[in-house]
């Protein structure tokens, strides 16, 4: 049962409750995240696109099948993954993924959106399909309903900041993203939605989904799918792409869903998520792990702009203290999670 929140830990008290609460995670890839600079979710470019799978892996069995892989950036900073996978087993709440559009199979139990890779919006449509993805989403939302009565919401697709952009650009908002990176790629990420940007005429502008499809990522179509019929209490569970996601709800008219978050995003000077959440009207809780004080310095790198936030880990760090976890628990937790994958 949900009980209290550490008002330091986290930013606000949550006005709902759940009995119930389910996790899930919707996985999908953009070519934009094969573009040099653009994503730091990978140790290449190409490899970007294996990220939500290995990250799917790590979450659900608590390891990664190639035992050459650790899930650490080159500079040893812990994968959102570690995190999300230790709350997972602190709380013991069975992780649900979506597969909305992946490059590579899935080796662990999935739900299906039956989409496909997100294209380069430069060269034509992103998501051709992104109506029926929507649809799909609508289902699998009915599906979840069945499930909890409080369902947090993640994402993880490699370069879905610069989608995420392109969405908010195109839906009015003056929307400036997050990154992985320490130092944001803003200036080739204006470039590339200057340029898609172009590609959009009036009448696409005046359809959400018709702007999803020209210069989103598989996920968007999915989560706002899920959102439209999910009968419980919903909280996206990421920055900057998950406002994307609510940037779309509110252009047709649906329930906005909170977010939750890390402070680590917040805090990102190249970035505008509470701006962007205050002009939607969504509320916005963040997290506060002190990364900073728990003596591991890979974990210390979240404090100075690294990684940041992913595959749900502000959401999964939030489920467990509405859960009635203390700071401790879940710091201890973390901690001792990320020292088994050095």
């Amino acid at each position: 049962m949900i009980l209290s929140v550490s008002m330091a830990f986290l930013t606000g008290v949550p006005n709902f409750s759940g009995k119930r609460p389910a996790f899930c995670v919707i996985l999908g890839n953009t070519l934009l995240s094969t573009i040099p600079g653009i994503s730091g979710a990978g140790p290449t470019p190409e490899q970007t696109l294996l990220t939500p799978n290995l990250d799917a892996e790590l979450v659900t069995n608590g390891r990664i099948a190639n035992p050459d892989i650790k899930p650490n950036t080159p500079t040893g900073c812990p994968t959102p993954a570690t995190i999300t996978r230790a709350m997972i087993e602190l709380t013991g709440i069975a992780p649900v993924f979506i597969n909305a559009g992946l490059h590579n199979p899935l080796t662990v139990p999935y739900l299906d959106a039956l989409g496909s890779v997100g294209n380069d919006p430069r060269t034509g449509d992103a998501i051709p399909r992104a109506h029926q993805i929507f649809s799909q989403g609508r289902n699998i939302g009915k599906i979840l309903s069945g499930m909890g009565d409080l369902l947090i919401l993640g994402e993880c697709v490699p370069g879905g900041t610069t989608t995420a952009l392109c969405v908010l650009r195109a839906l009015g908002y003056p929307a400036a993203v997050s990154s992985s990176f320490v130092d944001n790629p803003r200036d080739q990420k204006e470039r590339i939605c200057r340029e898609v940007l172009t590609g959009l005429t009036p009448e696409m502008r005046r359809d959400p989904l018709a702007i999803v499809q020209r210069v989103g990522d598989p996920m968007i179509p999915v989560a706002v799918g899920i959102a439209s019929t999910y009968s419980g209490t919903l909280v996206l569970a990421g920055g900057t792409q998950m406002l994307a996601v609510c940037g779309v709800i509110k252009a047709m008219n649906g329930r906005l869903p909170s977010v939750a978050t890390t402070v680590y995003v917040r805090d990102d000077g190249s970035a505008n998520v509470q701006e962007l959440a205050d002009m939607m009207g969504v509320t916005v809780y963040y997290v506060d792990p002190t990364f900073g004080e728990l003596g591991h310095d890979g974990l210390a790198r979240y404090c100075t702009g690294e990684v940041k936030e992913g595959t749900g880990a502000g959401g999964a760090m939030f489920m467990a203290s509405v859960m009635g976890f203390t700071p401790e628990q879940i710091k201890d937790k973390i901690y001792n999670t990320v020292l088994a994958y050095r």
